[in-house]
């Protein structure tokens, strides 16, 4: 593997980080200072950042297709999303390259019919409506998509879903238009062959919102949301893929979707030592600066190798996936999907003690940075299954 960057994503990060310099940064304090606000609405600072991001070229980095994105690969993206990690709740969807959408958008552009990729794909990259996707339900054990019970039963010309999810992310934004649904067509067949994945018009009748479930007190810009779908009837051409593709298709859109997730980990990473670092330098205490106590400086180390560490491990596997697919990269996207976000809480939480009182409050975005971490190791599947997938793998390659 070459871990040089190749000119084009060296432009790219170039020109992003002047982005996220001259107006992510500075709409983000504004917006501070002032509340975030509903979360069903987004900012009012969002719709300038969109234009402006769009005016630099700043559109659809995530997707590997130069007819609709930048046509960069994962390798190529990687640094970008780390970029982007930094603001988390503003840079990544004022760009159009936020979660939900992104793997929304990459699950139709890779088997959404003509006639979807029409009415829901080009408005999703034009970021003129948002997207959910429901996956996780209330309750089962969701981290086995086995115990999955929302149904997609047909119904002649139509299916009709029922059940109920929850963190449907984007699901309370007033700019939600469809949801993207998996659920059980056949609980007779193979368990990788009896689910389905379907788009649900968030406007259809049946579809109710519940509630925005907050995560450790925070609500999110778009929330995530539980849905209830009470016998939802929907045209059988909404149906993505065919009847019991809804596992192959998960497959295709998590590979590249947890290299997002990972790089935008790390970039928080890097902001939160980069507050630790001028925090202690700022601080005295005992007769010196926080700074050169040993053991913050042993946090401030062991932060940066903790971040270059993941940073490598999680470029290896965009690599793997761009040079031999998702299927090959499988062990290392769940290796990733532990490591960097373990990663990344370790050092908030370390920046945290170092500002004490201050960093458990919301007056830094560190508090809030500490709650998106560690729910990142439960959402995209926990630390647990992911660390079996790991072991699996090492045990069949040792005794094969």
């Amino acid at each position: 593997m070459d871990f040089a960057h190749s000119p084009r994503s060296l432009d790219y990060q170039e020109r992003l980080t002047a982005f996220m310099d001259d107006h992510i940064h500075p709409a983000e304090q504004a917006i501070a200072a002032r509340g975030w606000g509903d979360p069903t609405e987004a900012p009012p600072e969002m719709a300038g950042l969109k234009e402006t991001a769009r005016s630099m070229g700043l559109w659809n980095l995530f997707l590997p297709d130069e007819e609709y994105g930048a046509g960069l690969s994962n390798v190529e993206y990687a640094p970008l999303a780390e970029i982007m990690g930094q603001v988390i709740e503003l840079a990544p969807e004022a760009t159009n390259c936020s979660a939900p959408d992104t793997g929304n958008m990459e699950v139709l552009h890779m088997f959404g019919t003509p006639e979807q990729k029409e009415r829901w794909l080009v408005p999703l990259l034009e970021g003129q409506i948002r997207s959910a996707f429901g996956m996780t339900e209330p309750a089962v054990a969701s981290s086995d998509p086995r115990n999955l019970e929302c149904s997609i039963i047909k119904d002649g010309e139509d299916f009709i879903v029922s059940g109920t999810k929850w963190w449907s992310t984007g699901a309370v934004s007033k700019d939600c238009a469809v949801s993207i649904v998996m659920g059980v067509t056949d609980p007779e067949a193979p368990p990788k062959h009896r689910y389905s994945m379907i788009l649900v018009p968030m406007d259809a009748e049946g579809v109710e919102v519940v509630r925005d479930v907050p995560v450790f007190g925070y609500h999110h810009r778009g929330g995530h949301a539980e849905v209830r779908y009470n016998d939802v009837r929907v045209p059988a051409s909404h149906l993505i893929a065919g009847t019991g593709d809804g596992y192959m298709i998960a497959q295709a859109r998590l590979g590249p979707g947890r290299i997002h997730h990972c790089m935008r980990a790390i970039g928080q990473a890097e902001r939160a030592l980069d507050l630790m670092i001028k925090r202690a330098a700022s601080r005295e205490a005992f007769g010196k600066r926080i700074a050169d106590q040993g053991v913050v400086q042993r946090w401030i180390a062991e932060s940066r190798w903790r971040i270059d560490q993941a940073r490598l491990l999680v470029l290896h596997t965009a690599w793997l996936i761009d040079t031999y697919g998702n299927r090959a990269a499988r062990r290392d996207i769940s290796a990733i999907k532990v490591v960097a976000p373990e990663a990344a809480l370790w050092v908030i939480d370390k920046a945290i003690q170092v500002h004490g009182g201050m960093g458990v409050s919301n007056d830094t975005p560190l508090a809030a940075m500490w709650a998106g971490m560690r729910t990142l190791r439960i959402a995209d599947g926990p630390d647990e299954v992911h660390a079996m997938v790991v072991a699996r793998r090492e045990i069949g390659r040792a005794t094969t």
